[in-house]
């Protein structure tokens, strides 16, 4: 799967999912049920969803980025030596 078929929606619910999963891990209480993607505040998932949209599309500019540097060299085995 590429970056540009990951939802922004679906990476919000899945970070959220897991902060709230290793949050003990690293010293933080476990939240009951009142902090499920389902059960939070319609505005705190659309900043989450807005935050996981900014990140996608970060991560997909400097992919693109990185892409555009490595045309300019040879695949291995396909460089030509000399003059």
């Amino acid at each position: 799967m590429s970056i540009e078929e990951v939802s922004a929606e679906k990476l919000a619910e899945l970070f959220h999912h897991y902060h709230q999963a290793l949050g003990p891990d690293f010293g933080f209480p476990r939240m009951g049920s009142q902090e499920s993607w389902e059960n939070l505040p319609r505005e705190e998932k659309s900043r989450i969803v807005a935050a996981a949209r900014l990140a996608l599309l970060e991560v997909a500019e400097s992919s693109k980025s990185q892409e555009d540097a490595r045309r300019y060299f040879a695949k291995p085995g396909e460089a030509e030596w000399g003059c």
